[in-house]
C-alpha cells in the first residue's frame, strides 16, 4: 500500500471544505478511508492543521473536526535529526516544509502531495498536486 506525505493546503482543502480544491482532497482522504493508500502528517502539520481551523471555526470544533480526522492519517514523528536536516537544507525558504519533507524522507514515504509544488523543488521524492495523483489511478 502506498504511504504518502499530505502537505498542510491539502487537510485544510479538505477540513475547511475550500473550493475548488474540497473534492479532490475529499476524494484522497477517502481512498484512505477505503485502505488502499496510506497518508501521513508530520505532528507539526497536525497542530499547524488545529490552528489554523480554530482560527476558521473555533476551538472547540477544530477538536471535533480532528478527533474524526486523526484515524484517517498516520501522523510522523519529528525529532531531533529531522529538525537538523530541515536547518541545514536551504533549497526550503518555508521551514515547516523542510521539517515535512525531512518527515518523509526519515519515514520511507514515497511521495508527497500538496497545492504549492514549488515549495518542494528539490525533492528526491515525487511531488504530485491531489488532481494530478488521482489522475495517475
Amino acid at each position: 500500500m502506498s504511504r504518502i506525505s499530505i502537505d498542510t493546503n491539502v487537510i485544510i482543502d479538505l477540513l475547511a471544505k475550500r473550493e475548488p480544491y474540497y473534492k479532490d482532497a475529499a476524494t484522497l482522504f477517502t481512498l484512505a478511508d477505503e485502505n488502499k493508500i496510506t497518508l501521513a502528517i508530520s505532528s507539526l502539520t497536525f497542530a499547524n492543521t488545529n490552528y489554523i481551523l480554530a482560527k476558521l471555526t473555533s476551538v472547540k470544533k477544530s477538536r471535533e473536526i480532528l478527533r474524526k480526522f486523526k484515524v484517517l492519517i498516520e501522523i510522523l514523528n519529528l525529532d531531533d535529526k529531522i529538525i537538523e536536516l530541515a536547518l541545514s537544507d536551504t533549497n526550503f525558504k518555508d521551514f515547516e516544509d523542510g521539517l515535512q519533507y525531512y518527515s518523509a524522507i526519515e519515514n520511507d514515504i514515497e511521495l508527497i502531495i500538496t497545492r504549492n509544488k514549488k515549495d518542494f523543488k528539490g525533492s528526491k521524492l515525487p511531488v504530485l498536486t491531489s488532481k494530478e495523483y488521482l489522475a495517475k489511478k
